[in-house]
């Protein structure tokens, strides 16, 4: 990347953290360890900016490709891999009465156990298209899947999600 100076650097941060930092959170289930993978992530792209090359894709493929790495060779070091207490996503009590609260307490579970339910590859795309609000081309590049194959498995896996739900909800 041509010229890379700390102001743009900060600028190009203070776009992606949020965005970087939900998929972090998302995908390994804990608020510190995020951040500090996420740390790690910035890190990495502020001592290899130099290599970054937008001919070759966006800055943000790019960057979720660190990101990826980062998570994979954490998970790696690990003998099972978390999943995110999705409460941690939301800071902030549900508004409302203490019923409304517990209502969103039982669907947040039951998101959960749904994504649990997932393949690996399903939790990842989901977390890239949903955290961290990438597009499906940039999630194939991220990837390595053909934008139409992210499309399929998005599309499978929310039907799966949202099969799963309609047999609880008949229960």
């Amino acid at each position: 990347m041509a010229e890379v100076n700390e102001a743009t650097f900060e600028e190009l941060y203070a776009h992606y953290l949020p965005r970087l930092f939900n998929y972090m959170i998302y995908r390994v289930g804990n608020r510190q360890l995020a951040e500090d993978l996420t740390a790690t992530v910035f890190e990495k792209a502020l001592t290899r900016i130099a290599t970054y090359r937008r001919d070759r894709g966006a800055f943000s493929t790019w960057l979720f490709t660190i990101a990826r790495n980062v998570i994979v060779d954490h998970l790696r070091q690990q003998a099972r891999a978390e999943m995110v207490n999705l409460d941690d996503l939301y800071e902030t009590a549900a508004p409302g009465t203490p019923e409304a609260q517990y209502l969103r307490q039982e669907e947040l579970a039951r998101l959960y156990t749904g994504l649990n339910s997932l393949a690996e590859r399903e939790r990842e795309i989901i977390a890239l298209k949903f955290a961290a609000e990438l597009p499906n081309t940039r999630i194939a590049q991220v990837v390595g899947l053909s934008a139409e194959n992210v499309g399929v498995i998005l599309y499978r896996a929310i039907g799966k999600l949202r099969r799963r739900f309609e047999e609880e909800n008949e229960r």
